[in-house]
């Protein structure tokens, strides 16, 4: 008798392992990058990638990314679907020591169709980095269909450098307005504004004017009710009236 019970006790304990196993087997899948792949094949959205590389800085990169990411949460719009890509999937850390993990690789990766690019400034954006032409490929392959191609603080070297400003007013960190004239001095520059919008560019001075530039294009794709409203999960007083800026008219 006892052998029998023992018998049906190992039976049933693996009948509701199977059955338990079975059912996390069905669960959605808890990995980010999966998740981002769904989200980045619906028409619905619109596909965000930030372009992170070794000495990203944070702020250029997390202002946009925490304003278009919250578009998520707001009804009767086409929301952002945010991710990052880099030269690996390997962290990057950027130059205040945060370490990130890339959703996408552009060296290797399938990447998802993209509606906005976003260049963050980076510590080498004035050097090493003009010379990575696998990087500056990306840039002009993305671009080709495109809808917006933003860049934050010293970005805009990256896209000056790929060629993309060639026709169209742009701007860049305020100290390196100058050296930005003397490297590119066939571009058209524009200095003491916090953005300029021209085409489908819009270059920003970077720092916490980032939010600005962000805010601006979701005000451009949405309305002012939907980025006052996005200001307004943030803390940040938004009034575009109130920002030196060089916008279409």
């Amino acid at each position: 008798m006892r052998k029998t019970t023992k018998i049906l006790i190992i039976i049933l304990f693996s009948l509701l392992c199977f059955y338990s196993c079975g059912d996390r087997m069905n669960q959605p899948s808890d990995d980010p990058t999966e998740k981002n792949v769904i989200r980045a094949a619906d028409s619905n959205v619109y596909n965000v990638a930030f372009l992170i590389m070794e000495g990203t800085y944070n702020t250029e990169f997390t202002a946009p990314y925490d304003i278009f990411q919250h578009t998520q949460f707001r009804k009767g719009i086409k929301p952002m679907n945010t991710f990052t890509v880099a030269n690996t999937k390997e962290p990057i850390t950027t130059f205040e020591g945060v370490r990130i993990l890339p959703d996408y690789d552009y060296i290797k990766d399938d990447i998802p169709r993209i509606d906005i690019l976003v260049v963050p400034s980076a510590e080498h954006h004035l050097d090493t980095d003009l010379s990575d032409n696998a990087m500056l490929n990306f840039v002009r392959k993305v671009d080709q269909n495109a809808q917006f191609v933003t860049s934050h603080c010293d970005g805009a070297f990256v896209l000056a450098k790929a060629g993309l400003l060639n026709s169209v007013t742009s701007t860049t960190f305020p100290s390196d307005i100058k050296i930005y004239r003397e490297m590119f001095p066939d571009l058209k520059v524009a200095d003491s504004v916090m953005f300029v919008h021209d085409g489908k560019y819009i270059t920003s001075a970077g720092g916490a004017k980032s939010f600005e530039a962000a805010l601006y294009l979701c005000q451009h794709l949405y309305g002012e009710e939907i980025a006052r409203s996005l200001a307004g999960g943030l803390v940040i007083d938004w009034d575009l009236n109130q920002v030196p800026c060089i916008i279409p008219r």
